[in-house]
């Protein structure tokens, strides 16, 4: 398995905020925004793969700035780090006003993606090699918060049980 460049799965999407994505006082949904960050991730994941990912955690998001309607809602994202069966995406959202020109940094976070087989177990994804120092410390970064993560998620882990719709005869 080759490995490769952050830059070939990097994404950005582009959306106009229309009032079907906004609640009473007139903002944006965070959770609107919060599909559109694991939409960027996704695609990120399948594009570095080619394989069907999911999401497996999200780290915390916090909101810095509303976004309003009519905002134009970028969510750029792009790969930081490589395991054997997972990968950690960066995402980015930032708000432009239309009228203005002004960009607004809305929010920042990353999630965590496994790839999957045919069989929808784990299966091994190609390693990146970062090659600016922006890179190498988003890797390093990412690295560390990676640690982090499954020291907490031994605390919560358990064993579902199989759908019943999933059991093949």
């Amino acid at each position: 398995m080759d490995n490769k460049e952050i830059s070939d799965s990097r994404v950005e999407i582009a959306q106009v905020m229309m009032p079907e994505h906004s609640n009473a006082a007139g903002n944006v949904h965070g959770g609107y925004i919060l599909k559109l960050v694991d939409q960027a991730g996704a695609i990120v994941a399948a594009r570095h793969t080619h394989l069907n990912c999911v999401t497996a955690s999200l780290d915390r998001m916090d909101f810095i700035s509303p976004v309003y309607i009519g905002n134009l809602v970028f969510a750029k994202a792009s790969i930081n780090y490589t395991g054997r069966t997972s990968m950690e995406i960066g995402v980015r959202i930032e708000a432009e006003c239309l009228r203005t020109g002004i960009h607004t940094h809305v929010g920042s976070a990353y999630l965590t993606f496994v790839a999957l087989d045919k069989n929808d177990k784990p299966t091994e994804i190609p390693q990146i090699v970062p090659e600016t120092e922006q890179e190498k410390q988003r890797y390093e970064d990412a690295k560390k918060r990676k640690k982090l993560r499954l020291e907490q998620a031994k605390k919560h882990r358990h064993v579902q049980k199989p759908c019943i719709a999933r059991i093949k005869k």
